[in-house]
């Protein structure tokens, strides 16, 4: 089944090439400009972005050398559209799985690159438990000599309290998010409730004592525990900011914006975004409903 999904959702399938209308809730485009259109409107709403150029797991060279190139590029396109936007990556897009030392080689490519535009910031995505050591080693090790990098935190697993400490005391920025992926109960919380409290524990550390957090949740239960936390301990609206994706919860967002609270959309684009629309669907009965809709309503 797995196999068939893939083969389904490949770049290049009849489905990637005849269906992105379903997707286009949640990926802004498969273009630099189209996702550019899409953070200029969001700037006009109140909000600053993070671009994200879709594709992981990465298994050659070349490919992972065109994913750290399209980054470069992004600034480019950033710095000339005036938008307010930084950009978010995925080590397997860039070579993690193939070697650790190029795919640092790469992301230092783009931090590098990154700090002639507005908002120099980079944020390395976390992906499955399997790479999370591997992911903060190269983190840790990009962070010792550029201090635009920042990486996100699932508070799903257990081992994320002692990871936030470690982050805290390194002085970097941490986006606290829920965690997507699918965990043994042997290293996380399974049970949403049981996930929220890790969360609600994890935010309360990162806001009273973080650099700039990013609290990424679409929950409204935590977006009300995270505004219950900021009015107890009189944290400034300026010193965090609420993390959504594009497509969910936009009502929630721009109540947000209203209420004086900085809030930040992840914008995905690019040739690879049926995987990416494959898990936001999987992930809420809503996101599946909207898309069926888009089939009637084209």
């Amino acid at each position: 089944m797995t196999t068939v999904i893939e083969r389904l959702l490949s770049p290049g399938s009849p489905f990637q090439r005849h269906f992105f209308f379903l997707a286009r809730r949640f990926v802004a485009g498969e273009t630099i400009d189209a996702a550019i259109a899409v953070v200029r409107g969001l700037n006009d709403a109140g909000m600053t972005a993070s671009l994200d150029f879709l594709g992981e797991d990465v298994l050659d060279r070349a490919t992972a050398t065109k994913t750290a190139d399209a980054y470069v590029a992004m600034f480019d396109a950033i710095g000339s559209a005036g938008v307010r936007s930084n950009v978010s990556v995925k080590l397997t897009a860039i070579g993690l799985l193939i070697d650790e030392e190029f795919a640092l080689e790469n992301l230092v490519r783009i931090l590098e690159r990154a700090k002639t535009n507005a908002d120099p910031f980079v944020r390395i995505d976390m992906e499955g438990s399997a790479l999370t050591e591997r992911t903060l080693a190269v983190f840790e090790r990009a962070l010792s000599v550029h201090d635009n990098v920042g990486i996100v935190l699932q508070a799903m697993l257990k081992r994320t309290a002692a990871d936030l400490e470690r982050a805290i005391a390194l002085g970097a920025r941490v986006r606290l998010c829920k965690g997507a992926y699918r965990e043994s109960s042997a290293i996380a919380y399974t049970a949403m409730p049981e996930i929220r409290t890790a969360y609600a524990r994890l935010a309360g550390v990162v806001l009273a004592r973080g650099r700039y957090p990013g609290i990424a949740t679409h929950d409204r239960r935590l977006v009300a525990v995270t505004k219950e936390i900021v009015r107890r301990e009189g944290i400034a609206t300026d010193r965090f900011e609420f993390q959504m994706l594009y497509g969910c919860r936009p009502r929630l967002a721009r109540q947000l914006v209203a209420e004086g609270y900085r809030v930040r959309i992840y914008v995905p684009f690019g040739t690879h975004w049926a995987g990416y629309f494959y898990r936001r669907v999987a992930e809420r009965r809503e996101n599946a409903l909207f898309a069926l809709s888009s089939i009637f309503s084209r």
